[in-house]
């Protein structure tokens, strides 16, 4: 007779800024659903955001301010910096009580601002705030700090707690210092301390959206960094047999049909969604997690439960897999309507372009983009690239003028796009969608949809409020297409883009 063994439940939590709060208000909140997720019986590896701040009149991300400082000392116009401390000072006085242990956080806080005052120093006399630089100040008056500052506050809540020490972190990436690549076999070699706390600990806090070389040099992911963090840790823990490992999103809602923002009525709450839906859906404007923590799962082939949780409501979950269950069957097949500004066409040849796409995948340069439909000129095969980061184009036209010279940039674009693994069933779907948008006033540039991809493309100019009012049509045709789709269907009404374009 053969005995399995007995595995740990262990979730991967992530708090972002907008969990925490300005100032670290909404700590207290964050305490409870620690404490909810260990009477539930799991351990927690809780991966920490940097908090937000006031700064010059609105409320920012502690990176963006950072940022700021930075660029500012590069540019020979320093400005104050205390503001990269005192938050920390403030979320500790007013959470950590034992006296000894907010010491022993305050005398390691002034040796991280030490270095961020060398690093600032650095780059005003190199007149730049780029790679290591720009990562070591990050690091330290962000993610780095917020970690050890959380494990001191989760013990003042009785919780027993540690943080990663920065010495022993366990994300390790190449060295493109400022968008950093993570790699798994080096982290799990790295895993060892990380290890060790989990199974002393309760909870162990993390941060967010760093990362370091194997030599030791701080590096930094893209920004929504710390949903990368989140993916990566349950990657290295899943190589650990003795754990059963979830990832969850601590979100101010779970996921609805579209933004609550541009959409007011007839939103439906979106009980699962695949990698693939929620994959698309981050990468064309929902606010869902970072796409990139989803692909980095996928290439691991790993299967690993994320849930999207509403912090205030938690058994309103949204929950993400590579495979849905049968009972997701019933539900809308369009299940998400998004819109995303400020996008780029790149067209060129398409041997040309074939080349620019191997290059950006090796060099693992995740910025948005997706192939559209082909057309033809003069007997040549051209390609169309739809970049959802005009600002991106815009940095590497030059790049892309080295693969194909007479390419050409259309700035000025939008898209709307509707997702859905099943909306193949439902007839029509994309000509209903064309004609809704058409019907408000709002010129169609280009139409693209294959039943394989999961979604489909409406791209209009940016312009004014068209993508917003385009969701809301849209969006308020849901429930007809769905009754149509229920007679029975075919593939054919979610064909088509093809043809000449206009952008």
């Amino acid at each position: 007779m053969t005995h399995s063994t007995p595995t740990t439940p262990i979730t991967v939590a992530k708090f972002g800024g907008s969990a925490l709060g300005a100032d670290g208000v909404l700590i207290p909140k964050i305490m409870d659903r620690l404490k909810q997720m260990l009477q539930a019986g799991s351990k927690v590896v809780a991966v920490f955001s940097a908090p937000l701040i006031e700064y010059d009149g609105k409320v920012s991300s502690m990176t963006d301010v950072a940022i700021k400082v930075g660029r500012n000392y590069a540019a020979s116009n320093p400005v104050d910096i205390e503001v990269l401390r005192e938050v920390y000072e403030r979320i500790a006085a007013r959470h950590v009580k034992d006296e000894a242990e907010k010491k022993e956080f305050l005398d390691q806080l002034d040796k991280f601002y030490r270095q961020v005052i060398i690093s600032l120093k650095v780059a005003a006399e190199n007149r730049r705030f780029v790679d290591v630089i720009r990562s070591r100040t990050l690091a330290y008056s962000g993610e780095v700090t917020m970690c050890y500052l959380m494990g001191y506050v989760m013990r003042a809540y009785g919780i027993k707690a540690a943080h990663v020490p920065i010495e022993h972190w366990p994300i390790i990436t190449d060295d493109n210092f400022e968008a950093a690549n993570f790699m798994a076999a080096e982290s799990r070699q790295a895993a060892g301390h990380l290890i060790e706390l989990i199974e002393k600990n309760d909870v162990v806090s993390m941060g967010g959206f760093i990362g370091k070389t194997a030599d030791g040099l701080e590096t930094t992911y893209e920004r929504g960094g710390s949903d990368r963090t989140a993916a990566d840790i349950a990657i290295i823990l899943s190589s650990h047999k003795g754990y059963e490992t979830r990832i969850s999103f601590e979100k101010d809602s779970a996921v609805l049909s579209a933004d609550p923002k541009i959409v007011k009525e007839g939103l439906d709450f979106v009980h699962y969604l695949s990698y693939n839906e929620a994959r698309i859906a981050g990468m064309f404007g929902m606010k869902i997690l970072d796409p990139i923590a989803i692909k980095e799962i996928d290439d691991n082939e790993l299967d690993i439960p994320i849930a999207i949780t509403d912090m205030g409501r938690p058994e309103s979950v949204t929950i993400i897999k590579r495979s849905l269950p049968a009972t997701d069957a019933s539900s809308n097949p369009i299940k998400i309507v998004t819109g995303k500004k400020n996008c780029a066409i790149v067209r060129m040849e398409a041997i040309s372009a074939s080349h620019l796409i191997a290059n950006l995948e090796r060099d693992k340069q995740y910025h948005d983009f997706v192939k559209l439909s082909p057309y033809f000129r003069d007997d040549t095969e051209m390609t169309r690239l739809l970049f959802l980061d005009a600002d991106y184009v815009r940095r590497h036209e030059r790049h892309f003028r080295a693969y194909y010279p007479k390419a050409e940039v259309v700035y000025g674009r939008a898209v709307v796009t509707l997702i859905g693994d099943e909306m193949w069933r439902v007839p029509k779907i994309a000509s209903t969608a064309s004609s809704t948008v058409s019907e408000h006033d709002i010129n169609i540039l280009n139409l693209d949809a294959q039943e394989e991809t999961s979604r489909i493309l409406i791209v209009l100019e940016d312009k004014g409020t068209s993508v917003a009012e385009a969701v809301k049509a849209i969006h308020a045709t849901r429930a007809g297409l769905m009754a149509g789709g229920n007679k029975g269907g075919s593939s054919s009404g979610a064909g088509g883009g093809g043809g000449a374009p206009k952008n």
